[in-house]
């Protein structure tokens, strides 16, 4: 008897141990995940530098602030109209295509910059080249890939993904700072060539389209309610899917809303912070080099901020957290004139913190009424053309500011216009109907 029951003992135990070998495994979405935050890092890297190279640019062939924040609208707003594309391009040809190519494309067009001459050339780098590759690499990827691999810890992914824009300004801003106030401009772009071309290899080795082509499943999957709808692969033309999504949408409020709203985010971080404020602080006489690593604080603290909004986004109505971030976004701004100078006071400091907080936080409650909305099939590409209106108003805001500055002087009342426009945003937030229950979110 006892020789049995240790039999059957042992014979339990071999049964379990492969299996919790199994539970152990790293599950592929992670590593998905992974390399899909690197190719984000990538379109951050190029981004974080513009404010740093305007003024280099600008010494080196006498050309005007508006000419150089041109070619950075032109880029936004590019960046911004080529995301719900991609999305469908996506969709349709693959997610390792798509953004292999885009790699190459922000690859080539930064390390080209060194070469020109002529502020055309500029704006077909800046604005053409690298505004196609970097929309392919928006946010609206990291959505797709959040919803084809993740059913559980959705939001936290895509807080993740959000951070990806952070963490490329902490690692890239100081250095490409560095690297400028040595007095080379020039080798400060090839910065971003050497990493996208270095990530290529590596996304195509690692990333999968779906989790079926290699053979596992939808990371928590388990956690679905048994009546989730599989969204149905997409066989119309990628041109076609983003239109007709847009031509849909037009006739919805709540995307009305998603749009106007994002659009003032974009307005309020990419085109004024992002592109000004180094220019801003050191018109007040803050150097370069420490407007700089302010920036790359904000980073950090972005993400710990997307993070948790991420966190809190699959806990809180995204509704509500959306209110609080341009409420406070809106105060914030109206305050930081008051707050620049030639030295870092204490109450700047507290700006930086709190803008890092609250930069990119908008993204994974915004992903989330998107899917709540219009469902997880239409999501992508639906979140790309509310993407595509946070560029275009980031777009706004470069050249808008640009101009400000060019003929007030000061950035004043670009810095009061965006504090205005957000609390705008905060209130038309709260008109988006609540949705009753969460399996539209499967498709």
């Amino acid at each position: 008897m006892y020789d049995h029951l240790v039999s059957v003992t042992q014979a339990s135990a071999d049964e379990t141990t492969p299996a919790k070998k199994r539970r152990k495994r790293v599950h592929r979405a992670w590593w998905i995940a992974f390399v899909t935050f690197l190719a984000l890092i990538s379109t951050s890297a190029f981004r974080s530098s513009t404010g740093v190279l305007l003024e280099p640019i600008e010494q080196t062939f006498g050309w005007s602030r508006t000419v150089t924040s041109g070619a950075v609208t032109l880029n936004l707003i590019i960046y911004g109209l080529t995301a719900p594309f991609a999305a469908a391009l996506m969709e349709r040809f693959g997610i390792r295509r798509v953004v292999a190519i885009a790699l190459l494309l922000v690859g080539a067009g930064s390390g080209l910059t060194a070469l020109m001459n002529a502020p055309w050339q500029l704006w077909m780098l800046w604005g053409v080249a690298i505004g196609v590759g970097t929309g392919s690499l928006a946010l609206v990827f990291g959505a797709i890939v959040a919803n084809r691999w993740f059913y559980r810890h959705r939001g936290l992914v895509v807080g993740l993904f959000s951070a990806a824009s952070a963490t490329g300004q902490l690692l890239f801003l100081p250095l490409i700072a560095s690297i400028v106030t040595g007095g080379s401009w020039r080798a400060a772009a090839l910065v971003v060539t050497v990493l996208a071309f270095v990530l290529i290899p590596i996304f195509l080795v690692v990333m999968a389209d779906h989790p079926e082509d290699v053979g596992t499943t939808v990371y928590g999957i388990e956690d679905a309610p048994s009546e989730l709808p599989e969204p149905a692969k997409e066989t119309r033309s990628p041109a076609t899917v983003a239109i007709g999504e847009l031509k849909s949408g037009l006739r919805n409020r709540v995307f009305w809303i998603l749009l106007l709203t994002f659009a003032i985010c974009g307005f309020s971080t990419n085109g004024l912070i992002a592109t000004h404020f180094i220019p801003a602080g050191h018109d007040h006489g803050l150097p370069t080099q420490t407007a700089a690593n302010l920036l790359a604080v904000i980073g950090i603290f972005d993400i710990v901020g997307t993070l948790l909004s991420g966190w809190l986004t699959d806990k809180i109505d995204p509704r509500k957290l959306l209110f609080v971030y341009y409420s406070l976004r809106g105060l914030s701004l109206i305050l930081l004139p008051q707050l620049l100078d030639s030295t870092v006071q204490p109450p700047l400091f507290f700006f930086i913190i709190f803008y890092g907080l609250d930069w990119v936080a908008t993204v994974p409650p915004t992903v989330a009424l998107c899917r709540e909305h219009f469902g997880a099939a239409r999501a992508g590409v639906v979140f790309g053309w509310v993407f595509a209106g946070h560029m275009i108003g980031a777009g706004v805001a470069a050249s808008f500011a640009g101009w400000i500055r060019e003929s007030q002087g000061d950035y004043l009342l670009a810095w009061l216009s965006s504090g205005g426009v957000c609390f705008l945003a905060a209130v038309a937030i709260l008109l988006i109907p609540k949705v009753r229950s969460k399996v539209l979110a499967g498709g």
